[in-house]
């Protein structure tokens, strides 16, 4: 077997392990909280959970447009954040409670330090073991900052999910409909996102190491965006427990650092892009695409000139010019895989005749 299909068959036995562990951990995350809770408490927290959540993955999905993760790969990453490492917090917060009582009988663990301290610590070295897995296993598929943050942000989201079902679930079940509604404007409005502020630390930490073609680097990479995402966390929960003005410290503690992953991520993107346009017009000068067919797929102005084209002819081909430019956008990174030291994702001959089957059949139409 080659190189190439050996890593392909690893990269499948980690999919279907991985996948398999998560949707195990899952079952045995629901059914604790149906036993914690009542499965109709869960149901209810369960629907109000969707909406963060659907706000959160159409900003991923947003951020993963120009080059596209797998979807296994995604769905691994979003069943280790909503069980695996929802378990593995809740291990630890038992043994942390067992060790308590047994030291100090009747002395209850001080919430505020569980908030700062613990959930930090524990919640980020849960939610990054799951990006390091994919680091390690499906490396082919992480190829920067970019792909990092969209690993980490669903890990994130996964776990922001089953968390908020929780809380969501405790309040109705102490407090009914108004300390639901209360928990849910804290929660599901002001902060769906913060999961993901904290995780993206490492994600991006680790697409860096990628990028640069890092392997002895890697756990320097990865214990300095753990390090970040921690102390993220524990700013974010500190200020939430310590602050006599929660408004007035949500506006000039967390808007501004919202604000500035945002931008963050605006230029991760057009780094991504100017990748994609170097790559391709170096393909140009050497006669396998025009300057116009660079233009198209290099940018997102002709992306969406391309799509509308495609929408409009008969029969549509809009299936086809996603393939064309997906196909581009993996030669493009692939050559910069190389140009960077790393290895080839991908067979560059076998990328050129897929481009020019896809130029071929759009070109009939």
């Amino acid at each position: 077997m080659s190189r190439a299909g050996a890593g392909r068959g690893r990269v499948a036995v980690f999919a279907v392990l991985g996948i398999a562990l998560g949707g195990l951990a899952a079952l045995l995350v629901v059914a604790y909280l149906a036993v914690a809770l009542g499965v109709s408490t869960v149901a209810v927290g369960s629907l109000l959970a969707l909406v963060p959540l659907a706000a959160v993955l159409f900003a991923i999905a947003w951020v993963d447009r120009w080059e596209p993760e797998p979807r296994w790969a995604l769905w691994f990453a979003f069943l280790w954040g909503a069980a695996v490492s929802v378990a593995i917090a809740l291990i630890v917060d038992l043994g942390v409670q067992l060790a308590m009582s047994s030291v100090a009988p009747g002395v209850a663990p001080d919430a505020a330090l569980q908030a700062v301290v613990q959930a930090p610590v524990v919640e980020e070295v849960a939610k990054g073991l799951g990006i390091l897995l994919l680091f390690a296993f499906a490396r082919a598929h992480f190829d920067g900052p970019v792909d990092g943050l969209v690993y980490a942000a669903t890990v994130a989201a996964g776990f922001a999910f089953t968390e908020n079902v929780l809380y969501f679930g405790a309040a109705l079940a102490e407090g009914g409909a108004g300390e639901l509604g209360a928990t849910f404007v804290v929660r599901g409005i002001f902060s769906p996102f913060a999961h993901v502020l904290f995780t993206a630390c490492i994600g991006i930490a680790l697409g860096v190491a990628s990028r640069r073609g890092a392997s002895v680097g890697v756990a320097g990479w990865f214990g300095l965006g753990l390090a970040a995402a921690i102390a993220l966390h524990a700013l974010w929960n500190g200020s939430l427990a310590f602050s006599s003005d929660a408004v007035i410290l949500y506006v000039t503690v967390q808007v501004p650092i919202f604000l500035g992953a945002i931008l963050l991520v605006v230029w991760l993107r057009r780094q991504e892009m100017r990748i994609t346009r170097a790559a391709l017009t170096e393909y140009a000068a050497a006669g396998w695409f025009h300057a116009a067919e660079v233009e198209m797929l290099s940018t997102p102005r002709g992306r969406r000139a391309a799509l509308r084209w495609a929408r409009s002819v008969r029969p549509v081909q809009t299936v086809a010019m996603r393939r064309m430019i997906r196909d581009a956008t993996d030669l493009a990174f692939d050559r910069h895989a190389v140009v960077t030291g790393r290895q080839r994702r991908a067979d560059e001959s076998a990328l050129l005749a897929r481009i020019s089957a896809d130029r071929s059949a759009l070109s009939t139409r």
